[in-house]
């Protein structure tokens, strides 16, 4: 989902700045929030981030709100949820994999619109594992009801936790490009540059 479907960088830097006006904290603790949660964000780094700076405001209450500043700020393209829609429309079953706490995925979901759009979410933080760990993606097909014995597709821009992943699965591959690919990975059935021409090599398969 995050640099696939929604984009959390700016969000990231957004909720991160809302948070500290709102509590009036430093700029030190400012940086430390951006590099701490650079990559992903839960519960615990707010336990830590009190016990490191000694605040008084409850871990609790400090990751509620951060939860809801990301859920307000982070953003899906018009031209996305259109991309989407038309996929539904056209027979497709869509599921979400994605790594971090299921209450700010299922929040950032929510804020965009996507949850309107899918038919199925699996988050790491659901089973305690991440991608690439099969059964991330066995319980993506369960909950969209359907079998990864069925076949599907991965997309995603992440070569080792979704095109890695989705090979272990036994789906075909789209990567969108942007990361360094490592060494030894399998290739992606296809490169693309956006999630929408993920989409359209979906579309055009509908009609093989």
């Amino acid at each position: 989902m995050d640099g696939t479907l929604a984009d959390r960088q700016s969000a990231f830097s957004d909720a991160v700045t809302g948070l500290c006006r709102t509590h009036a904290l430093t700029p030190a603790i400012e940086q430390w929030l951006l590099t701490e949660l650079a990559d992903r964000a839960n519960a615990a780094d707010f336990t830590r981030l009190r016990d490191t700076f000694d605040l008084t405001v409850p871990a609790a209450q400090l990751w509620q709100e951060y939860v809801d500043l990301m859920a307000a700020a982070v953003t899906c393209r018009p031209e996305v949820l259109k991309a989407l829609a038309r996929l539904r429309t056209a027979g497709w079953t869509i599921g979400v994999i994605t790594n971090g706490a299921g209450d700010i995925q299922r929040a950032k979901l929510a804020g965009t619109g996507l949850a309107a759009l899918v038919d199925g979410v699996a988050v790491s933080g659901d089973l305690e594992i991440r991608k690439p760990d099969l059964r991330l993606f066995e319980l993506a097909a369960t909950r969209c009801g359907v079998s990864l014995a069925d076949g599907g597709w991965m997309a995603g821009d992440n070569p080792a936790g979704d095109i890695g992943g989705g090979h272990q699965a036994g789906l075909r591959t789209i990567w969108l490009r942007g990361r360094p690919w490592p060494d030894g990975l399998p290739a992606a059935h296809h490169v693309v540059d956006d999630v929408t021409d993920a989409i359209t090599i979906l579309l055009n398969k509908t009609s093989e």
